[in-house]
């Protein structure tokens, strides 16, 4: 929402000087007001509308982003339910992660970035609205040949992915992972990265349809849970062995089959709740008896650093991948950020395949891929 000033009337010699330097430091004028995604009262995705809200102030180290392309993530819909309020400090409108243009500079920035720059980033919350506040150092150049559509599935749920493998899970080279949820975001970047770390990913989804978009995407096999139970399959597959590393965003109704299928010694990477939290039985016996590591692991509530550093190493040692194919952001469908209920209806049914993006503005570019 910017209003573009373009001053053509003649102007007497003596009034030359105050107007320019009144004028010419910039061409564009930014309005007050933002079209953003609004919640009065957690609940259902009905509850989410489009609204006005004042563009946020650009503060020190910050850089103000002009979104294109936003997206939805399991955590935006609890929290549209009342169940994972934003950390203290950040923005109370929905959204993660958002790719666009770099706007304005705020105050003592290093210069790494400049006005114009192509960029996705990584957001405590905001990233549904058409700006959106950013700490410098969670920002990363769109990979060359990326649109803005692919650039919007790749901040949150590979920097999770990337985070669970590597900084939470320590996957080694020749390891087998288990992937619960592999047809999601996050499990779709999960099974990319796994393969590019030389790991084999093994895969549970509730279809065919996503078992065969991970297979296609590097996993070597692949298991319905909606089927029954996946241990044995897992046990057969890894002939007794076993996994070494399971990523799991289901948590209760999973957490007998975690056991069964991790390997002594194995890691158990516990980062969402889908199954419920609650547990009975002798669970912990049984981590004790094959000296299973069990962790449980958040992205959005860690310290700035953290992130930092994540997404430092997330650039230097994956995004260079992105721009020669090997490593792809799987998008199920794009929403106009207008349709932000249906859009969380839509992953609330548990339809996608991949990403949903939210389309905030059409890319101008023109030939800047």
């Amino acid at each position: 929402m910017l209003a573009t000033a373009r001053w053509t009337c003649k102007i007497p010699v003596r009034y030359v000087v105050p107007i320019v330097l009144s004028f010419c430091s910039s061409s564009k004028v930014l309005a007050s007001m933002m079209n953003a995604v609004k919640l009065d009262q957690p609940g259902p995705p009905q509850n989410l509308y489009m609204g006005q809200v004042p563009v946020p102030t650009v503060k020190e180290k910050r850089v103000l982003l002009k979104v294109y392309t936003s997206a939805i993530n399991r955590a935006d819909t609890l929290q549209r339910k009342g169940l994972y309020p934003p950390p203290a400090g950040e923005s109370e409108i929905l959204g993660l992660e958002a790719a666009g243009k770099i706007e304005t500079l705020g105050p003592n920035c290093s210069g790494k970035w400049k006005i114009g720059d192509r960029v996705m980033a990584l957001v405590g919350g905001g990233g549904n609205a058409e700006f959106v506040l950013v700490d410098e150092n969670h920002v990363m150049p769109v990979p060359v040949g990326l649109d803005f559509t692919k650039a919007g599935a790749i901040p949150e749920v590979w920097l999770t992915a990337f985070q669970l493998l590597h900084t939470v899970g320590h996957v080694q080279a020749g390891e087998t992972v288990l992937i619960h949820a592999g047809g999601s975001g996050v499990g779709t970047a999960a099974v990319q990265l796994a393969k590019l770390a030389g790991a084999r990913a093994l895969v549970t989804a509730g279809s065919q349809v996503k078992i065969d978009m991970a297979v296609s995407l590097g996993a070597t096999d692949g298991f319905n849970y909606k089927e029954g139970e996946f241990a044995s399959k897992v046990l057969k597959a890894t002939e007794g062995k076993g996994v070494n590393l399971v990523l799991d965003c289901v948590g209760a109704s999973f957490w007998e089959q975690n056991v069964e299928t991790l390997a002594m010694d194995g890691r158990w990477v516990l980062y969402g709740l889908l199954g419920g939290g609650k547990l009975t039985g002798d669970i912990l016996a049984k981590v004790l008896r094959k000296r299973i590591g069990l962790t449980g692991t958040t992205l959005r509530s860690r310290s700035s650093e953290y992130k930092t550093n994540l997404i430092n190493a997330f650039t230097k040692n994956a995004l260079p991948y992105f721009e020669d194919g090997t490593l792809k952001p799987i998008i199920d469908t794009a929403f106009p950020l207008s349709k932000i209920a249906e859009a969380h209806q839509y992953m609330e049914d548990n339809k996608n395949t991949g990403k949903i993006i939210l389309s905030v503005r059409e890319d101008d570019s023109h030939g800047e891929l």
